[in-house]
């Protein structure tokens, strides 16, 4: 489950808008949204982003993510 919430390039706040992902377990990730509202799946709300830290970039959503069965 953690690695299906992991995408393994950098995601700029521009590429939220429509955007398809490959998460390191395998899957794919869908973002949408505008202005300072984004969804993930369309489902979770990416309430804060585009934190740098050491090795990665980081999208804090509000929910844990299924991986599709």
């Amino acid at each position: 489950m953690l690695t299906y919430h992991v995408v393994d390039e950098k995601i700029t706040p521009d590429q939220l808008s429509k955007g398809s992902f490959t998460t390191v377990e395998g899957s794919k990730l869908t973002t949408s949204g505008s202005g300072t509202d984004f969804k993930v799946n369309g489902k979770a709300n990416i309430v804060c982003g585009n934190l740098q830290a050491a090795n990665a970039t980081i999208y804090v959503i509000d929910q844990v993510l299924q991986p599709p069965s």
